[in-house]
């Protein structure tokens, strides 16, 4: 009797067919793979069909997204393989609107030490993002339950499903959620971030007010978000607030947010504040500017300020 492979054997072999997926019997043996019990070794391939976006691959592609649903936790233990479907098909852009909605609804509590955990946010995001791509009619109410997700990364997979709508409702939708807070700051950061994405010069000002908000975690959210942004009008909103800064932490987080800006005022700004404030602050100053190290003309000037200076060191 022929040994049988193990899985590393087996998902070596199918890793080595990415060089060639379209040879004709390279897509049979693709295909024959997705029928495997394993469900790791069905999400290797399905990975390859959706790098090489091989639409002839869409209706196996389904198939084996039904057979792990029969019994999703025994068949399909932490989603594997249901989330790696549902991702190539919506890379593939798959019209497959009765699985996405499957898949958007699908929660899958499995057994953890002390209770049980959700493994299905990965294939609720996926599944979002395709119901996006295909235009599906009712999206934005799918994506406002999947805002109101338990699991974080299903909350932020939300976010960037609803940026990629542009649909009349998706500001009015962000704009509410960072009304309403989340308990995990990085989810107000993704929010912040599409913001100013979709609509810049309105959203400005919007999430400048959240730098005034009194937790300090979402005055830094709003400030990184603004620094990455790199609108003009971003670095008087962090000047200002910075003027009324107690919070030594956010100090330093609005000085970075200056920085991450690239622009001229802003690093001017700061090389002032290295040269003429507290030490305290200069040190904020010179955490910020560090990002332009490799920047010879700017670097020369931190040295030659924190140089005049006996209370900074230059490390």
């Amino acid at each position: 009797m022929a040994k049988r492979k193990s899985l590393q054997e087996s998902l070596k072999e199918i890793s080595e067919l990415r060089r060639n997926p379209f040879d004709e019997s390279n897509i049979e043996k693709l295909r024959q793979a997705l029928d495997d019990k394993s469900n790791h070794i069905v999400a290797a391939v399905v990975e390859i069909v959706g790098e090489a976006r091989m639409v002839k691959l869409e209706e196996a592609l389904v198939e084996a997204f039904d057979r792990f649903m029969v019994d999703p936790v025994k068949l399909d233990p932490g989603c594997v393989a249901k989330a790696a479907i549902a991702e190539a098909l919506y890379r593939i852009d798959a019209y497959q609107e009765e699985l996405f909605l499957q898949g958007i609804r699908h929660t899958q509590l499995e057994p953890v030490y002390g209770g049980r955990e959700d493994t299905a946010a990965k294939l609720r995001v996926a599944s979002a993002m395709g119901l996006v791509g295909m235009g599906y009619y009712d999206v934005m109410v799918e994506l406002a339950h999947l805002l109101a997700d338990s699991e974080l990364d299903a909350r932020m997979g939300a976010i960037r499903a609803i940026a990629n709508s542009r649909q009349d409702a998706t500001i009015p939708l962000l704009r509410y959620k960072a009304l309403m807070g989340d308990e995990d700051p990085r989810v107000l950061l993704e929010c912040f971030k599409a913001l100013l994405a979709i609509s810049p010069e309105p959203s400005l000002t919007f999430v400048g007010d959240f730098l005034q908000d009194e937790n300090v975690v979402v005055c830094e959210a709003a400030a990184v978000a603004l620094g990455e942004s790199q609108l003009e009008g971003a670095f008087e909103l962090l000047k200002m607030s910075l003027e009324n800064v107690l919070d030594s932490g956010l100090r330093r987080i609005e000085m970075l947010a200056m920085a991450m800006l690239r622009d001229e005022e802003a690093i001017e700004f700061l090389l002032t504040v290295l040269a003429e404030e507290s030490q305290s602050t200069a040190e904020d100053a010179l955490f910020a500017l560090e990002m332009y190290r490799d920047d010879r003309a700017i670097w020369n000037r931190v040295e030659k300020i924190a140089a005049t200076r006996n209370d900074i060191k230059l490390k």
